[in-house]
Formats: structure tokens, C-alpha cells, sequence
């Protein structure tokens, strides 16, 4: 049976794992190829429910369902499956920095089942030429620039043609201009290789400069702002 949405919660409560509750009650849709920012002050839930969309927590009430998999009922092997399904870009890239950028992205392939040779070094060049790094493959992680680290990690939340990438507050470590070039250089994979972005974020400026649907977390609830709705930046995120 084929879903309309990348991510199809309704009336989901999003649990820690010792079952506290963070965010009561949730619906959230999510539609292929659409770009949605989480907002939030810290420890509003936006980071639980991340990890409820990528299967770390379990849902415990409501029905949930991200790139097809149901999460009420998904066993290890199909979490296993939905993640390759899915990139995630972290803040602190999350690089191995005892390995190369190619042998970072080969790492990934392979623990995903590819096992040509050939295809694996293919695959690697085309996701570091979408990044503009195909000359960095041999390049350490702490021989590039903070920039450069998070084109690596999302070229590697790219090896697997992704229906859904999850950007957690990746430009949180970087500068302005640096930042600026992240978020062209999703933008330009959104529209060019389709999958739906999911972007927790804490930054005003991004927030005005590329205007997307907002949600909210909020006093254990998730909200969407309204397109017309006078927002106070300062009083939403920190």
C-alpha cells in the first residue's frame, strides 16, 4: 500500500525511554519532497521527536509511520531498513577522524550492504561532486574547514538516494557565510534530488532568509505557525 506521507504521525505521545512523556498528542504530516523546519527553545522535544522519526525511541501510543515503516510495530531489521531510507546531518558532523572522506562514505556503504567495489567508488564521487568536494576524498576530516565537514556529512545523509533527510541544527557550529552555504547547498539537493527535509534549527537568520512551513514545539505540544503570524524569534528560540 503506498502512503501520501514521508512522515504520518497522528496523535503520537513522544516518550523518553524511561516512558516520560515530551510531547503529548501529536499529529505531524510530512509530504515527499517538502522542506519543514522544528523550532523550539531547548528541551521543548524537538530532539526527542527526531529520534522517534529515526526509530531510537519507541512510540508507545498513536500510529506512526515514516518513508512507509510503521514504528508501532517495526522490528530492529525494519529500523534497520527505514534507515537507509533516510540521511541525517547532524551539528557536530559526527565524522570517523582516523579515516579519509572517501573511507568515511565507503564505511556507510558498506555497513548498508554495498559490496562493489566499482559502484562504492562511483557512488562516493557522485555525492562529493554534489557537495563540491570530489577533489577533499583524500583529505583527513581535521584537515577541512567546518564547512567542508558538514559537506561531507551530507553527502554521506545522500549515499543511499534518501526519501527523507533530517537536519539537526547543522549550521549550529558555523558561521554566517558558512552557514549561508549549508542551507544553498540543501536547498539545491531538495529541489534537484526530491527527498523531504526535516530541519531542527535554532537560527533567526535562516528562519527569515528561507521561509518554509514552521512547526513549533512548545509546553509538550507541536504547533505549526501560521504563514501570517507575527513571530518573536528571541522569545521562541532561546
Amino acid at each position: 500500500m503506498e502512503h501520501k506521507y514521508i512522515i504520518d504521525f497522528q496523535h503520537v505521545d513522544v516518550t523518553q525511554y524511561n516512558g516520560s512523556v515530551v510531547l503529548t498528542d501529536i499529529s505531524l504530516q510530512v509530504e515527499p519532497g517538502e522542506w519543514v523546519y522544528l523550532v523550539g527553545k531547548v528541551g521543548s522535544g524537538k530532539t526527542s521527536l527526531i529520534h522517534t522519526i529515526h526509530g531510537r525511541l519507541p512510540v508507545r501510543k498513536g500510529t506512526a509511520r515514516v518513508a512507509g515503516f510503521n514504528l508501532v510495530t517495526a522490528k530492529t531489521r525494519h529500523i534497520e531498513q527505514l534507515r537507509r531510507r533516510m540521511g541525517v546531518v547532524f551539528q557536530d558532523f559526527q565524522l570517523l577522524y582516523d579515516r579519509s572522506v572517501y573511507a568515511n562514505l565507503a564505511f556507510v556503504l558498506r555497513a548498508t550492504g554495498w559490496r562493489s567495489k566499482k559502484k562504492i567508488d562511483e557512488r562516493i564521487m557522485k555525492v562529493l561532486e554534489k557537495v563540491e568536494l570530489k577533489r577533499k576524498s583524500g583529505s583527513m576530516p581535521h584537515q577541512l574547514s567546518g564547512g567542508e565537514q558538514q559537506r561531507v556529512a551530507i553527502a554521506r545523509a545522500l549515499l543511499n538516494n534518501p526519501d527523507l533527510i533530517i537536519a539537526d541544527e547543522p549550521t549550529g557550529n558555523l558561521d554566517t557565510e558558512t552557514s549561508d552555504d549549508i542551507m544553498k547547498t540543501l536547498l539545491e539537493i531538495n529541489r534537484n534530488e526530491g527527498p523531504a527535509v526535516l530541519m531542527a534549527t535554532h537560527n533567526h537568520t535562516i528562519l527569515k532568509n528561507y521561509p518554509a512551513r514552521t512547526l513549533r514545539c512548545e509546553r509538550g505540544s507541536l504547533n505549526q505557525l501560521e504563514n501570517d503570524e507575527e513571530i518573536d524569534l528571541d522569545a521562541l528560540l532561546t
